[in-house]
């Protein structure tokens, strides 16, 4: 039987994965505005692939060989990393980086209706429809109505980062093909298939050498591929391994509350009243999604 995970550690994890990614919003909205979208993640994945293979080749690994695997590399970063973060780069050269927070954080409801009606490779409980159900209604009372005034408006940019939402949901139920694997070993090599996408297309569309990018722009860029990128994807292909799918993804409920604690301690902001309630729902449901059941004692 397989140990069980420190649950402690395991939601931790599940805290800093969002913090990271919930940052990467404001990284790229001050990359898109010296750098192009698909060259902004050429270098994305680029950046953030080399800095795992050297750490793969300090801890002394070897990436995996063989057709079969790399097939699949190639196949998540499509899902993880190529499209929808070239997809939410160029929606954010018209859309806010808040709202682009708020339309990627249900990842888990399509998530959950894919497992729950295509692959059925976890099951589908009644605290996990909960948890659904709570961390949506905790996002729509954090956020508050008047986060979603420019709802509608540039509607296909709008469009094009549920589209990528629901990449994410997609990958992260094809990540459970990488059981088994060192964490590190499906997020090199996805990146890595994913820079093989982006460099090319990024020296035909863009011709990079041409640019200007602004300090602020590429010290974004350094920051959105070794923090949001490189570090994010070890910890996400753990959580996989640990949470499933749809634990895995509850941390995309947190990424705007994260987001809004991180403006009051740093920013000075303030909470409005709902906001507090839609914290405790937040954290109800992504503990309903996460937190293993309990086990029945076998009949002696």
């Amino acid at each position: 039987m397989p140990n069980t995970p420190n649950m402690t550690k395991e939601l931790a994890l599940l805290l800093a994965l969002s913090t990271l990614w919930g940052a990467s919003y404001t990284f790229i909205k001050i990359g898109v505005e010296t750098i192009p979208p698909v060259t902004l993640i050429a270098l994305r994945t680029l950046i953030a692939g080399a800095v795992l293979l050297a750490v793969i080749r300090w801890r002394g690994l070897k990436l995996p060989r063989g057709g079969a695997i790399w097939a699949r590399f190639l196949f998540q970063a499509c899902l993880n990393s190529a499209v929808p973060f070239t997809l939410i780069a160029w929606a954010e050269q018209s859309t806010e980086a808040g709202l682009a927070a708020i339309l990627n954080s249900t990842t888990p409801i399509f998530a959950f209706l894919i497992t729950a009606l295509v692959t059925r490779h976890e099951p589908v409980t009644g605290r996990k429809l909960f948890g659904v159900g709570a961390g949506l209604v905790g996002i729509c009372l954090v956020i508050g109505v008047q986060a979603l005034s420019g709802l509608g408006e540039g509607l296909v940019p709008q469009l094009a980062i549920v589209l990528a939402t629901v990449c994410y949901a997609g990958a992260a139920i094809f990540g459970r093909n990488f059981k088994g694997l060192d964490p590190i070993m499906p997020a090199a090599g996805s990146l890595v298939c994913g820079a093989a996408l982006l460099v090319p297309a990024s020296l035909i569309l863009d011709k990079p050498w041409t640019l200007a990018p602004s300090l602020e722009s590429i010290l974004a860029l350094v920051a959105l591929s070794v923090f949001s990128t490189a570090l994010a994807f070890v910890i996400y292909f753990r959580l996989m391994q640990t949470l499933g799918s749809v634990g895995a993804t509850s941390q995309a409920y947190l990424r705007v509350p994260v987001g809004v604690a991180i403006g009051v301690v740093f920013l000075g902001e303030s909470l409005h009243a709902s906001a507090w309630a839609g914290l405790v729902c937040v954290v109800a449901g992504v503990a309903a999604m996460t937190l293993p059941a309990r086990r029945k004692l076998a009949s002696v």
